[in-house]
Formats: structure tokens, C-alpha cells, sequence
């Protein structure tokens, strides 16, 4: 096992996204993940029914105690559901871990429709995640959200992804599943331009968790030291034979099969 990533998100009672999908995934990965829990959710296939938030001050103090003993090579942050715990989960990091890169899942909507993220807060996280963040791994309305720009195509998507840099993220992976067409086309920009990593479509609604997946398993891979791109890449093949090899549960949006194995190279 090498590389340590301290994931600081929500909890999904139902084990496809959230710390569940995460901790998954860097294990699968090879990788040790530790966790500083920042919302508890009631949910399953079909939505979220219901938030039970965290404490801010035990946020940090789950944060503070892996930092100062298991340490971090990575720390990857996904529901991060209010302006203030925006403000203490960045002052922690910035205190605790100024140096270690930073995967940052900007969730903000469930995939059933349930907002994770406080519309006011939207600000916020732009003025202090991203500015920090080694990588930002927005989905298309996220980086809508973000950038305040449409996106329709991989025109629009290279001029939102370039708009999320000038805010100060180091780089973007802008997600493009959301959009239409037989092929899905993720976009990496970073200092060098724009890259587009391309698959065929997936035809299934078993797609809960990737967002989730995607970010964390990049995290695995430069808590091992490996290059962004192939962080990224891994991370991609990762997911896609996760979703090929989803085992249908539940009645909605139904979870990814994050055990498979995967060459960890």
C-alpha cells in the first residue's frame, strides 16, 4: 500500500458515492484513505431524503488528528455543503497541510436531483477551494455553475474549463457526461492547453458515484507520486470498468462496481 489521501466529504448511506465510493476507490487504487466526515445523508438509488450536518469543530478535529499522526499525501475534499464549513475545512487545510495537493470535487447536486450544496456558498468556494486546489474536477452544470458560462459542446467546454483556471485552480478536469452523443469527451486543462480523453457512451442509468470516484482515484494516484496525467488517465479506466461491471442494484441511479480489479501499475 503507498500514498496516503485524507478525503473530507459526506457520507452516502447507500455505499455508491460520497466516503463510501471514496474510500473504495483508493483501496481498489492501492492507495490508504482516511476521512474527516462532513455530512451525514440518508440515501439510496432513487435521491438523498435527508442531511444531518457535521459539527465544524469536529470536522476539524478529524482533520487535525489524521494530519498530525497518519500525515497526507493527498487530501481530496467532495461535499463541502456550506459556507462555513467551506471556511473551516480551507482554514484547516491551509494551517495543517499548506504544501499537499489538493483533489477538489466541487458536488454540489446529487445525481437524483438533491441540491448538496447551499447556493450561497457557490461564492465562497470559488474565493478559497479553488485557489488552492491542484485539480478541480467539476461535472458540466458544476463548472455552469462556476464559471457562469453554457456549455454545449468541447468549444464551450475548453473556454469554461480555461475561465475555472483564471480563478486559480492549477488545473481543471471539466466531465463531460452530461453532455449528448455517443462519445463521451473528458476535458484535462492545464498550464500546457487543452487535452480531451475520449470513450464510447455507456448506455445505462447505473452511473451513481462517478464524480466521486473520478476525483478520489486521481488522488490515489498522486498520493503515489504518479504524473497528473497518468492520475488521470487510471482514473478514467478506472471508472469506466466500474460502470461496465455495475451490478444493477436498487430501483434509480444505482452504484458502480468499485471492487473490480484494475493493473495498479
Amino acid at each position: 500500500m503507498k500514498g496516503r489521501v485524507l478525503i473530507v466529504a459526506g457520507s452516502d448511506s447507500g455505499g455508491g458515492a460520497g466516503i463510501q465510493g471514496d474510500l473504495k476507490t483508493v483501496t481498489m487504487l492501492g492507495a490508504y484513505g482516511a476521512t474527516a466526515i462532513t455530512a451525514l445523508t440518508a440515501q439510496n438509488t432513487q435521491g438523498v431524503f435527508g442531511v444531518h450536518e457535521v459539527p465544524r469543530d469536529f470536522i476539524r478535529q478529524q482533520m487535525e488528528l489524521v494530519l498530525q499522526d497518519i500525515g497526507a499525501d493527498c487530501l481530496k475534499t467532495g461535499m463541502l455543503h456550506s459556507a462555513p464549513v467551506i471556511e473551516t475545512v480551507m482554514r484547516a487545510v491551509e494551517e495543517l497541510a499548506p504544501d499537499t495537493p489538493l483533489v477538489a470535487d466541487p458536488v454540489m447536486v446529487a445525481k437524483g436531483g438533491h441540491a448538496l450544496l447551499d447556493p450561497a456558498a457557490v461564492e465562497t468556494l470559488k474565493r478559497l477551494v479553488l485557489p488552492r486546489a491542484s485539480l478541480l474536477t467539476p461535472n458540466v452544470p458544476e463548472a455552469e455553475a462556476l464559471c457562469g458560462l453554457r456549455i454545449a459542446g468541447r468549444e464551450e467546454m475548453i473556454g469554461a474549463a480555461e475561465a475555472l483556471k483564471g480563478l486559480g485552480a492549477r488545473a481543471v478536469l471539466l466531465k463531460g457526461g452530461h453532455l449528448s452523443g455517443p462519445t463521451v469527451a473528458d476535458l484535462l486543462f492545464t498550464a500546457d492547453g487543452p487535452e480531451f480523453f475520449e470513450a464510447p457512451r455507456i448506455d445505462t442509468v447505473h452511473t451513481h458515484g462517478t464524480g466521486c470516484t473520478t476525483a478520489s482515484a486521481v488522488a490515489a494516484g498522486l498520493a503515489q507520486g504518479m504524473p497528473l496525467r497518468d492520475s488521470i488517465a487510471r482514473a478514467l479506466a478506472y471508472v469506466r470498468r466500474a460502470i461496465e461491471r455495475a451490478p444493477g442494484f436498487g430501483k434509480g441511479h444505482g452504484p458502480l462496481d468499485h471492487a473490480h480489479p484494475l493493473d495498479r501499475g
